[in-house]
């Protein structure tokens, strides 16, 4: 059953696996440096549907079953389906899970629903409430742009700080194996909210919850960085890691430099391909995690992950009121 150590954190005491994963991705995110590590590459955007917003759930239910198959299982065996995505009322993850016939629970984390999903897997497994749990999300770059900026045929220029929305889909499977990826613990974050208005730096807005949840955690576990072989948080791009290293330091005295990477800097070439401060979207941590980290980690590559899964929670109306921008942060200990 799953125990509270310290304020925010959980420990997982069965330790649940990730039995299998799959990542699905469009052909931007294949010309980047992980284009070995993907299961599947889309080349065409649309997935032969008639909207953006169907392509997205072509593509997610894409990533889950192709989860579901490499583990050997059908989606009959599977108790639970954690998923969301970006667009409104998770209508990308509803729709695109409306055939598999899984019992079904929708998320909204926004680009931190890889690591939602996870650990709600992770607790469900643990608490004997089910034994095969799937966590997915998605994100694509045309139903995100339609929703939450402008339509692509409007053209708009993207100032420095912007992301690129990842057109992307992960899936892990979660159950009981003596094999890991093994979910260790897991911190459920904190709303945090530095007045940051424009929807257009979302690393500025989401830096600071991710300094809360890594420093939450590291307090919670005593441990420090260097005992993790990587603290991987998705997806603050250029803008946001640096502000997150300074905040660490300056608010924090913990410096996480050696071992910190970022999920919006690994999928994209930033200096060759046109994504300005990096990657974005629900679809980027998926991507990465359920490709190149978990292929690491059952290669002994990489022995302990703290993922740290990171979300602006804005709609597509807040900044025309004058909103700020709240976001949260969730993390997840993964060790082999």
């Amino acid at each position: 059953m799953p125990t509270r150590v310290g304020k925010y954190t959980i420990k997982l005491d069965t330790q649940p696996s990730i039995l299998g994963s799959a990542a699905v991705v469009g052909k931007k995110e294949s010309e980047g440096p992980l284009r070995d590590e993907f299961d599947e590459i889309i080349d065409d955007g649309t997935m032969g549907e008639d909207s953006w917003e169907k392509a997205e759930s072509a593509l997610q239910k894409r990533a889950i079953t192709k989860a579901i198959e490499k583990t050997g299982l059908t989606a009959a065996d599977v108790k639970l389906l954690f998923a969301g995505d970006l667009l409104s009322q998770c209508s990308s993850s509803s729709f695109g899970a409306r055939e598999l016939g899984i019992p079904f629970i929708g998320l909204y984390g926004a680009c931190s629903t890889m690591a939602l999903s996870l650990l709600m897997a992770g607790l469900s497994v643990d608490s004997g409430i089910a034994d095969i749990v799937a966590a997915s999300t998605s994100s694509h770059f045309c139903s995100a742009e339609k929703q939450f900026r402008n339509p692509l045929e409007y053209g708009g220029q993207r100032p420095p700080t912007a992301q690129w929305t990842a057109t992307a889909a992960g899936t892990a499977i979660v159950g009981t194996s003596q094999s890991g990826p093994h979910i260790e613990t897991v911190t459920i974050g904190r709303i945090t909210d530095f007045g940051v208005k424009d929807a257009n730096n979302m690393g500025a807005a989401m830096a600071p919850a991710a300094c809360s949840t890594i420093a939450d955690f590291l307090k919670d576990t005593g441990t420090k960085p260097s005992d993790y072989d990587m603290i991987l948080t998705g997806d603050l791009g250029a803008v946001g890691t640096a502000l997150l290293k300074e905040l660490m330091q300056k608010q924090e005295n913990i410096d996480i430099s050696d071992v910190h990477a970022d999920c919006g800097l690994m999928l994209y070439n930033i200096d060759e391909q046109d994504v300005n401060a990096g990657a974005s979207g629900c679809g980027c941590s998926a991507a990465v995690l359920c490709s190149n980290i978990i292929r690491r980690m059952k290669a002994g590559e990489l022995r302990k992950v703290l993922f740290v899964g990171t979300g602006a929670l804005l709609s597509a109306l807040s900044p025309l009121q004058g909103e700020t921008i709240p976001s949260i942060a969730h993390a997840v200990l993964l060790s082999s």
